[in-house]
C-alpha cells in the first residue's frame, strides 16, 4: 500500500527499505525503537497535504518528526504507520527587526534563528541544550525551555502565531502577529501538544534585544542541600536571574573531563547564576547575589572575568548530557518539575532511591524554576538494569507529583511518562484531554497512543504498577 506514495512524492522522498528507515526508528529515547511502515520526507505543502489525505482515507497512523532530539519517545514510529519528517521545511521566511519577530518553517534549527537575528542585535530566548540540532517545530511540540527559561519563559511564552495543517487538510492560523488575539488561547493548547492535534507548518517567534550587560557567577557548595537552599534564597530575595542552573558532583566531574572549563571538581554541587540587563542594574544584582550565595554557605564564588569565560561556564552546563554519556554505557534522562521550596527534600529522596535501586545518578537541572533532569546511569547489556532504571525514573516522577509538581517541564510525555499521567491526572481530566484530541483528530490518526493514556491503561497501571516498558509496548501492539 505504501508504494502508492510514489504517486505524489519523488522517489527520494519515500523510504521503504529497512536500511533506509533504520535512522528513524527512535528519537532521543533510544531504549524504545520501532521500525515504521514508511518514512516520507515531503518537499512542499502540497505533498504534505497528499500524505495527510492518504492517511485519512486509509486510516493509517501518522507520526510527525522534527530533528529527532526529543527525549520522551514522542516521535517513536508506529509499525503500521507513516513517519513524516519535516526536516526539509527549513527556511527562515521573514525576519523583521522592527517588529522583533521571525517567521520560520518547522525544520529551522533553534540556534539558527538567533544566528540570523544577531546582525540586528536580536536573539531568540529559549535555548535547549540541543539547540544546535533541535528544530522550532519540535520545540513547539514539546514546549521546550532551556537554561534561560527562568526569566524569559518557555516556547509558549516566545511565539506569537502558528500555521497548522489539520488531519483534514485544513489550514489554520492560531494566534496572530499582535501580542494578543481574540477567543480561546489555542496557541497555548497547541504548544506542547506533541503532534496529537495537527502539523505545525509555520511559526512566528518573538525576538529580544541582546542585553547591554551579562554576568555569570559560579558558586561551589559542599552539599547539594546547601546549593538547593541557595536557589530558594535568591528567588525569595526578589532576584530573577536570566539563568540559575545546578549540577551535582557527578555532573561536574563529567563536564570538566569533557570540555575542560575549570569547574571545581571537589564541590558537591555548583550553581551557575546569570544576570543581565542594563550595566548599573547588573552590577547591583551581582553584589546582591554574591552576598546571598555566601550567606547560603558557598565555599567558592567566581565571577566570569570576560565573555569568553562566561561562555566556558555555560559550555560545561550545556555539554552535561553528552559528558555524562561517557560515564556509563547508557543513561536515562528524567524531566520533572517541583516547587522550588521542595528542592532539597526531593534531591535527598533521589539520593535514597539511587541506593535502593543500585544505580548512580548525575543531577543536572534548571534549578531556578524547579525543573529536574536526573540522569540515571545503567547498562542496557544487563536486562534488569533497564527495568530498574525505568522503575527508578517512574518513582522520581511520582515524587514530583507528590510534592505538588508535574511529571514534565519541557521534554513532553510521549510514551516515556504515559504511565505517570495516570498519577498526575484523574479520570475526568483525562476524559477532557481525549475530548480535545477528538475535536482535532476524530479518528485518532495523529501520533496515536502518545501523551494521553486510556482510562483502561490507568486502571491497569494502578492495579499492577508494572514497569513502563511492559505497558508501553503491550498497548502499542493492541493498536
Amino acid at each position: 500500500m505504501f508504494k502508492q506514495l510514489y504517486r505524489w512524492l519523488p522517489p527520494e522522498s519515500v523510504l521503504l527499505s529497512d536500511e533506509a528507515m533504520r535512522p528513524y526508528e527512535c528519537d532521543g529515547l533510544s531504549v524504545c525503537t520501532q521500525r515504521p511502515g514508511a518514512v516520507v520526507l515531503p518537499n512542499t505543502l502540497a505533498e504534505v497535504k497528499q500524505v495527510l489525505e492518504f492517511c485519512r482515507t486509509h486510516h493509517i497512523p501518522l507520526v510527525p518528526r522534527g530533528a529527532g532530539t526529543g527525549l520522551s519517545g514522542g516521535a517513536l514510529p508506529h509499525k503500521e504507520g507513516i513517519l513524516l519528517s519535516l526536516a526539509k521545511f527549513n527556511r527562515i521566511l521573514q525576519l523583521d527587526p522592527r517588529s522583533r519577530t521571525a517567521r520560520v518553517e518547522p525544520g529551522v534549527r533553534n540556534l539558527a534563528i538567533s544566528q540570523a537575528a544577531a546582525v540586528y542585535g536580536l536573539y531568540y530566548a529559549p535555548d535547549p541544550s540541543s539547540q544546535v540540532a533541535c528544530t522550532i517545530g519540535g520545540n513547539v511540540a514539546e514546549n521546550s525551555g532551556g537554561v534561560h527559561c527562568l526569566k524569559y519563559g518557555l516556547t509558549v511564552h516566545n511565539i506569537l502565531e502558528l500555521k497548522l495543517l489539520t488531519i483534514d487538510g485544513e489550514w489554520l492560523t492560531i494566534g496572530s502577529q499582535a501580542f494578543d488575539s481574540p477567543g480561546y488561547d489555542l496557541l497555548a493548547l497547541l504548544t506542547g501538544s506533541e503532534g496529537l492535534l495537527g502539523l505545525v507548518m509555520e511559526v512566528t517567534v518573538k525576538l529580544l534585544p541582546k542585553p547591554e550587560q551579562v554576568q555569570v557567577l559560579l558558586a561551589a557548595f559542599d552539599s547539594v542541600l546547601a546549593a538547593g537552599q541557595a536557589v530558594t534564597e535568591i528567588i525569595a530575595a526578589g532576584v530573577i536571574p536570566a539563568g540559575l542552573e545546578m549540577m551535582d558532583n557527578a555532573a561536574i566531574r563529567a563536564a570538566e573531563d569533557f570540555v575542560k572549563v575549570g569547574y571545581p571538581v571537589t564541590a558537591a554541587a555548583i550553581l551557575l547564576c546569570e544576570v543581565d540587563g542594563h550595566a548599573a542594574a547588573v552590577a547591583q544584582q551581582v553584589t546582591k547575589v554574591t552576598k546571598l550565595l555566601a550567606q547560603a554557605g558557598a565555599q567558592e564564588i567566581r565571577l566570569a572575568e570576560n565573555e569568553q569565560q562566561r561562555l566556558k561556564f555555560w559550555a560545561g552546563r550545556k555539554s552535561a548530557f553528552p559528558a555524562v554519556g561517557r560515564l556509563s554505557p547508557d543513561y536515562y534522562c528524567m524531566d520533572g518539575t517541583i516547587p522550588r521550596k521542595h528542592l532539597a527534600t526531593v534531591l535527598q529522596r533521589i539520593s535514597e532511591l539511587s541506593k535502593e535501586y543500585g544505580l548512580a545518578v548525575a543531577n543536572v537541572f534548571h534549578a531556578g524554576d524547579g525543573n529536574l533532569h536526573p540522569l540515571i546511569l545503567f547498562d542496557a547489556n544487563h536486562a534488569d538494569e533497564l527495568k530498574r532504571a525505568e522503575e527508578f525514573g517512574g518513582k522520581i516522577l511520582e515524587l514530583c507529583v507528590e510534592v505538588g509538581g508535574t511529571i514534565t517541564g519541557e521534554h513532553g510525555v510521549g510514551i516515556e511518562k504515559i504511565n505517570q499521567m495516570c498519577v498526575q491526572f484523574n479520570s475526568a481530566e483525562l476524559s477532557q484531554f481525549h475530548a480535545v484530541k477528538a475535536a482535532f483528530d476524530p479518528n485518532g490518526i495523529l501520533n496515536p497512543l502518545k501523551a494521553i493514556p486510556t482510562l483502561h491503561r490507568c486502571t491497569e497501571f494502578g492495579a499492577m504498577h508494572v514497569h513502563q516498558g511492559q505497558l508501553r509496548f503491550a498497548e502499542l501492539e493492541r493498536f
